[in-house]
């Protein structure tokens, strides 16, 4: 058997089977594209729906808010079946998810659509959360970093094509069809708006044959199934008190950290496409800003495989994002036009690092803890339905660019975290 340092792999792979972290990989692309997909449907509802710009930001409320509702409820699915069979449990509940997009789209209902968002982002509960610890445990923590970086790769590359895709399908020619619905009558109009919607079943219905393929795949892959009830002697030592995962504040305050980060991470990506139209630029060229802020991610990412643990370490990667992210957010409120959304699209650059360092730092000796340590950090993720409403409030009362400025406090909140907060309740922790 192979031991990490608080874990063991009960069944190893086969040789000739596919390496673990190549299906962990596809896993990753899945639900980055499914994710970030919210940055097109934002703009796309919102015309197809006739909605406000705060009620349009209902669609990342709505697909967040199931990570804290189903957070628990995930964490006690992957307890009694595991990572492999809970992986493929989340895919076929994001299947479902998906699925409710032809109903919605066939009666242009906006609840409908909102149901089969938070179906999918129940589904993604449950993957994230046998996903993200799994491959964290699969190897040596000092290069924990380095495998979710190579995760966020694969996830990130999916969502800077999710935009272009949906938004080529869902957003063709939307400015042209938005002068024509100003001039048209009211059942001309509802005509418009229907076919508009329906422009979305046929890239949903492909994505729930793909979701319940791969569900089935996983199922009857050869996976190696992890026990993190297993403790080595230094981290059962160090645990022989602990009776709550409430004892750990360095996990506790890596679930705070993740929120804000999360919320910052979405901010900075879904709400750059109506921001850039407030900056008068047209949106059949902004529909494609989030995938700008993607991509800039995809370069962090790249970064950190090269330069983690080799260069830096992954605390010190936070530290640095923290700053950065600060940094370029002042920029963007004080310049105009595309300068100021060029900054907004490096955010994805100074984000990059801070899912990969924040976990291995949340987890860090939790050992039997890990399975439940792991349902809060993905309740955390719950940062992405409540800060964009926030955003969003904000935008409305005073505009889409000063609004950015809460995530000044965000970001100083991470870089207290690098710097002393995971450090809370724990004795002997290197930076």
């Amino acid at each position: 058997m192979t031991q990490t340092t608080s874990s063991v792999i009960e069944s190893p792979v086969k040789k000739s089977a596919v390496n673990p972290i190549v299906i962990i990989g596809a896993l990753f692309f899945i639900f980055g594209f499914v994710t970030w997909m919210n940055g097109t449907l934002i703009p796309y509802l919102k015309i197809a729906c006739e909605l406000t710009t705060q009620e349009s930001y209902f669609v990342t409320f709505a697909f967040y808010i199931a990570y804290v509702v189903m957070g628990i409820p995930a964490g006690k699915t992957i307890k009694k079946f595991g990572f492999k069979n809970g992986m493929a449990i989340g895919l076929f509940i994001m299947a479902i998810g998906a699925l409710m997009f032809i109903p919605a789209a066939l009666t242009r209902t906006y609840g409908v659509f909102l149901v089969g968002l938070f179906i999918q982002g129940t589904g993604l509960t449950v993957l994230q959360t046998a996903s993200n610890p799994y491959i964290t445990i699969l190897g040596p923590a000092e290069t924990a970093a380095r495998r979710i970086s190579i995760m966020g790769i694969c996830n990130k590359v999916a969502g800077a094509l999710a935009p272009v895709i949906l938004g080529a399908v869902a957003l063709a020619n939307i400015d042209q069809l938005t002068e024509k619905l100003k001039t048209l009558a009211p059942d001309q109009k509802v005509l418009e708006l229907n076919e508009l919607a329906a422009r979305v079943i046929l890239p949903y219905s492909i994505m729930v044959v793909v979701l319940v393929l791969l569900a089935i795949l996983i199922y009857f892959s050869s996976l190696p199934e992890i026990n993190t009830e297993h403790e080595d002697e230094t981290v059962a030592a160090a645990n022989t008190d602990k009776t709550s995962i409430t004892q750990f504040p360095h996990l506790i305050l890596g679930v705070v950290t993740l929120f804000v980060y999360v919320g910052a991470e979405v901010i900075a990506g879904d709400t750059i496409s109506l921001y850039g139209t407030s900056q008068h630029i047209a949106l059949s060229t902004a529909k494609f800003f989030t995938s700008c802020t993607l991509v800039s991610m995809i370069v962090g990412y790249l970064t950190g495989i090269f330069c983690i643990p080799r260069f830096i370490t992954q605390q010190k990667a936070l530290v640095a994002s923290a700053i950065l992210g600060a940094v370029l957010t002042v920029c963007a409120l004080l310049t105009h036009g595309y300068a100021s959304v060029f900054c907004i699209a490096l955010l994805g650059l100074a984000n990059s690092l801070m899912w990969p360092a924040i976990w291995p730092l949340a987890l860090a000796g939790l050992g039997r803890f890990t399975k439940i340590a792991s349902s809060l950090l993905v309740m955390g993720i719950a940062g992405g339905a409540l800060l964009p409403l926030l955003y969003g409030y904000f935008s409305g009362k005073y505009s889409a660019q000063s609004a950015y400025i809460m995530l000044i406090p965000i970001y100083l909140f991470i870089l207290y975290y690098s710097t002393i907060g995971h450090k809370a309740g724990r004795s002997n922790v290197k930076s």
